[in-house]
C-alpha cells in the first residue's frame, strides 16, 4: 500500500489535507463566492478501482465535500464534461465503473451545439515515447497498468487504456482534452473520424512534486470570429510560476556574497574594536645600549723597574687595549637580534588579533542578518498551515 492510499484511509490525515486545502484557496472565509469552483476527482483523493472495493467510504466522504465525481457544466456555450477516469477501467460489473460509463453515454445522447471540453484526471493513451512538445521538462512516462489479485481490478494506471481513450473521444467528440495525474506538461493529438484533437496534460503547481518548473493553463473562450460561424472559440495559454529553485539559488549566491564582504571588507571605521589593531601596527622606538668609551692605559717607564714588577708582554698589551671594542659589538648584535625577535612576535599577535576580531564581526553580522531573515522565511513557509 502506497503512502497516500494511507492519506485516503486515515480520516485524520484526509481532514487535516482538506483544512489546507480550504485556507490556500480562501475557501472557509466565502472571499470566492463571487466565484464558481469546479473539481475533478483524482487517483490521491479516491484511488483506482481496487481500492474502492475494499474501502467505498472514500467515495461517499469525497461526494459529501467536493460533489459528484460525473458531471457536466456549460459556462460562455462551451460543454464541460467531467469524468471519474479512475473507474473507467475497472470491472464493467463493478458499481462506480457502471456508474461512469452509463453517465458518458447519458452525455453522449444530449442533442447540444456547443463545444464540448473533456476533463479528466487520467491522460487519454498514447503510444510509448509519444513526443510531449517543447514545455516538458522530464523524460516521457510511457504506460503501466498494475492489476490486483484475484479480478484484475487497475491498482495503478499512468494512462487510460487505448480501448476506453477511443470509446470516450468517440461518445464525447469533444475538441479539446485537459488531463492531469502526470504532474509534468504535454501535449499530444489524438486522430478521430470528426478531425484532430488536441490532449493538454497540466503539469503540477507545486515545484515538491517533481517539477521544477510549475505552471497552471489560462483557459479563454471567446465569442465566434465573423458572422458565419456561431460557435466559440477556446483558446489554451500555459503559464509558468516562477521557479524555485532559481529563488533558494539566489538567496544562497547573496549569503555567500555577504560573507565575503563581512570577511573582506577593510577593519578602518567600522567600529572602536577595530582601533587597537591600528596601534598596534605603530612603530615602537627601542633603545640601543650605547658601547662604552675604551679607557686608555698609561704606559709606565719600561727603565724603572723594581725587583718585584712585571713587564707586560706584546701580545698581553694588544689584548688588553682590543677587549672593550669587541665587548661593545657583541653587546650590539645582541641588542639587534632581541629587536628583531620582539618585533616578529609583537607582528604575529598583531595578525592574530586583527584576525579574531574579524572572526567575531562576521559571526555578530550572520547572527543579525539569521535573526531576521528566519524567522521571516519560516512564517511564508509556513503561511498556508496557519488559519488565518
Amino acid at each position: 500500500m502506497s503512502c497516500h492510499d494511507c492519506n485516503i484511509i486515515d480520516l485524520t490525515r484526509w481532514q487535516e489535507s482538506l483544512r489546507r486545502f480550504r485556507h490556500i484557496f480562501s475557501l472557509q472565509t466565502g472571499r470566492k463566492s463571487d466565484m464558481s469552483v469546479y473539481y475533478l476527482s483524482g487517483n490521491h483523493d479516491i484511488g483506482y478501482s481496487s481500492f474502492h472495493s475494499l474501502y467505498p467510504k472514500v467515495i461517499s466522504r469525497y461526494e459529501q465535500e467536493f460533489g459528484a465525481r460525473n458531471y457536466y457544466f456549460s459556462a460562455r456555450k462551451v460543454d464541460f464534461i467531467v469524468v471519474d477516469a479512475q473507474t473507467l477501467d475497472g470491472p464493467v460489473q463493478k458499481k462506480q465503473t457502471s456508474l461512469s460509463w452509463d453517465f458518458i453515454k447519458n452525455v453522449s445522447k444530449v442533442d447540444s451545439l456547443n463545444p464540448r471540453i473533456l476533463l479528466t484526471h487520467i491522460p487519454l493513451y498514447r503510444p510509448d515515447d509519444t513526443p510531449c512538445g517543447p514545455y516538458r521538462s522530464s523524460s516521457v512516462i510511457n504506460q503501466r497498468i498494475a492489476y490486483a489479485t484475484p479480478d484484475q481490478e487497475i491498482k495503478y494506471q499512468n494512462y487510460l487504456s487505448s480501448e476506453t481513450s477511443s470509446k470516450l473521444l468517440r461518445l464525447i467528440r469533444p475538441i479539446l482534452v485537459l488531463s492531469g495525474h502526470d504532474h509534468d506538461q504535454c501535449t499530444v493529438t489524438h486522430s478521430t473520424p470528426l478531425g484532430d484533437v488536441p490532449e493538454h496534460t497540466l503539469g503540477t503547481i507545486s515545484w515538491q512534486q517533481g517539477n521544477l518548473y510549475p505552471s497552471f493553463m489560462l483557459l479563454t473562450v471567446t465569442g465566434p470570429s465573423n458572422l458565419t460561424s456561431t460557435k466559440p472559440e477556446v483558446s489554451t495559454q500555459l503559464c509558468f510560476l516562477p521557479m524555485q529553485t532559481h529563488i533558494y539559488v539566489w538567496y544562497l549566491s547573496q549569503f555567500v556574497v555577504t560573507l565575503l564582504l563581512l570577511v573582506i571588507w577593510p577593519t578602518n571605521g567600522f567600529g572602536c574594536w577595530d582601533r587597537f589593531s591600528q596601534c598596534k601596527s605603530s612603530v615602537t622606538m627601542h633603545l640601543v645600549k650605547k658601547a662604552s668609551t675604551p679607557v686608555p692605559v698609561t704606559k709606565t717607564d719600561a727603565g724603572s723597574t723594581g725587583r718585584g714588577n712585571v713587564t707586560l708582554r706584546a701580545a698581553a698589551k694588544k689584548h688588553t687595549s682590543q677587549g672593550p671594542e669587541e665587548s661593545a659589538i657583541l653587546n650590539r648584535s645582541l641588542n639587534a637580534k632581541s629587536d628583531q625577535t620582539g618585533k616578529s612576535t609583537r607582528l604575529s599577535k598583531s595578525k592574530a588579533w586583527i584576525l579574531i576580531q574579524r572572526l567575531l564581526r562576521v559571526v555578530r553580522s550572520v547572527v543579525v542578518i539569521a535573526a531576521v531573515n528566519v524567522p521571516l522565511y519560516m512564517m511564508l513557509l509556513f503561511k498556508d498551515w496557519v488559519d488565518r
